[in-house]
This record gives structure tokens, C-alpha cells and sequence, in this order.
């Protein structure tokens, strides 16, 4: 079973704690992480969904999940990338890149970059979360959200961000 802390629109914490897959009340929220990882050289990271994930099985997306109770957004995307990827970065190393609430899915945003060139044999795979991972330029990335082989929400987080990755992204 895994729990959540609960969050006001405003980010507040509001003393308790929800079980995940149950539906939330409306005006709380929890917390969820994500993780653009880029290699210095104008690639990003790509992990592959594994093909027994529910949601977009077998499609491309950035590392990313929701916050477990207790921890700050810094400490579970930390775990996060850890877990699917077998990154290790420090705190100082992540950069806060937006935050936004998505009171349709009750949840508080944060969207991270991390530089960090790491070989591709580095990385270890999460069984059941990610099965591949690969560098790609951003036209690599533009061409595979045409063949419509990315996540819908990478799609959409790609587009928000937009400008602030051109000097990540190339």
C-alpha cells in the first residue's frame, strides 16, 4: 500500500495521508515528480515504459511518480530516477524547472532538470517500470512524438516547457 501526503491548492500540508488508487477529495492534492535528464550535450533521456505497465505500456517518457508520504519533491525524485534508472544525483544537482497544480488529476507538479552524462550501460532497468532507456537529440525527440511512440503526458510536458529546454536541447 502506498500513501501520499495530502496537499492544499497552495501546497500546504493538510496532517494526513490518502492511499494511492483510492479517489481523492476534491481541494486536496498530492505531490508528483519528474526528471529531464540531459547529457551536457544536447540529448535528453528517454526510458522506455515496460509492456505490463496499464497506462502506455511500450511508450517512451522521461523518469518521473508520485511523492510518498514523508518525503520532500527533491528526496522522491531522487528515489524516483534512482529506482528507474539507476541514477544517483544529489539534491544541488536538480533544477527546479516549473511547479503547477492539475486540480483534474488532484496532483502538485514538479518538473526537475538534471544534467548528467551517464553511458547507457550504467543504467539499470526497474522490472515492471522501464525496459530501455536512450539518448536522443530534440529533432530524435520531435520525430518520436510524430510516430507517436512518447506518452501523451511527456507530449504535453514537452510542448509546456517548451523554450525552457533550448538550452538543454538541441
Amino acid at each position: 500500500m502506498e500513501l501520499w501526503d495530502v496537499y492544499d491548492e497552495q501546497r500546504q500540508l493538510l496532517g494526513k495521508t490518502h492511499v494511492r488508487g483510492v479517489p481523492m477529495a476534491p481541494g486536496e492534492y498530492h505531490l508528483v515528480v519528474f526528471v529531464w535528464v540531459f547529457d551536457g550535450r544536447g540529448r535528453v533521456l528517454m526510458t522506455k515504459r515496460s509492456p505490463e505497465k496499464r497506462s502506455y505500456p511500450n511508450k517512451w517518457e522521461h523518469t518521473g511518480g508520485a511523492a510518498q508520504a514523508g518525503e520532500s519533491s527533491l528526496q522522491a525524485i531522487q528515489r524516483e530516477l534512482f529506482e528507474e534508472t539507476g541514477i544517483r544525483a544529489g539534491t544541488s544537482e536538480f533544477h527546479l524547472a516549473e511547479t503547477y497544480c492539475r486540480r483534474g488529476h488532484n496532483d502538485i507538479c514538479d518538473i526537475y532538470f538534471l544534467v548528467k552524462d551517464v553511458p547507457l550501460e550504467a543504467l539499470t532497468m526497474q522490472p515492471g517500470e522501464t525496459c530501455e532507456a536512450k539518448w536522443v537529440s530534440r529533432r530524435e525527440l520531435e520525430e518520436m512524438i510524430a510516430d507517436g511512440v512518447v506518452a501523451r503526458p511527456d507530449v504535453r510536458r514537452y510542448r509546456q516547457l517548451d523554450s525552457k529546454l533550448d538550452e538543454y536541447l538541441r
